[in-house]
């Protein structure tokens, strides 16, 4: 099959069959997507399809051929993307790290969509997303740093 990642075309051999997450971390070796609950229950595993925020833990990555695909990874390459990490950064929105990119590529998502998010919008963009460390204020805090209202 043939999957479209941070802007380059893979040719790869595994079955169409295989969830995403396993394509990336195990055959093209991105392993900044986390593997969570593996029941697309946590957000962990994270990533813009065209734009959008989707799961991959579960869903078959023949399912994402002729979309583009962007991981934790490429995002720094994109401005928002870029702007967002840094915000995570800036405001220490990290604790343990495992959900961090997760929310990350859901904030990217979130800023591109409505650059300027309300508080309702921004957790409900963030709400499928779990952080059992309590990095919430920090997360939230982030999103304003990167939406420029801090």
């Amino acid at each position: 099959m043939r999957l479209r990642i941070n802007g380059k075309t893979h040719d790869v051999e595994d079955d169409p069959d295989t969830p995403l997450i396993y394509v990336l971390r195990d055959t093209l070796k991105l392993r900044g997507t986390k593997l969570g609950c593996g029941l697309e229950q946590c957000g962990a595993c994270a990533v813009l399809v065209d734009g959008g925020v989707r799961l991959s833990c579960v869903s078959p990555a023949g399912t994402f051929e002729g979309q583009e695909i962007t991981t934790i990874e490429g995002l720094g390459a994109t401005p928002t993307g870029k702007r967002v990490q840094e915000a995570f950064v800036t405001e220490s929105a990290a604790q343990c790290g495992y959900c961090t990119a997760g929310l990350v590529v859901a904030v990217t998502a979130l800023l591109e969509e409505t650059p300027s998010p309300d508080p309702e919008k921004t957790r409900t963009a963030l709400a499928p997303h779990l952080c059992r460390c309590g990095s919430h204020p920090r997360i939230l805090k982030a999103v304003e740093t990167a939406a420029g209202r801090s």
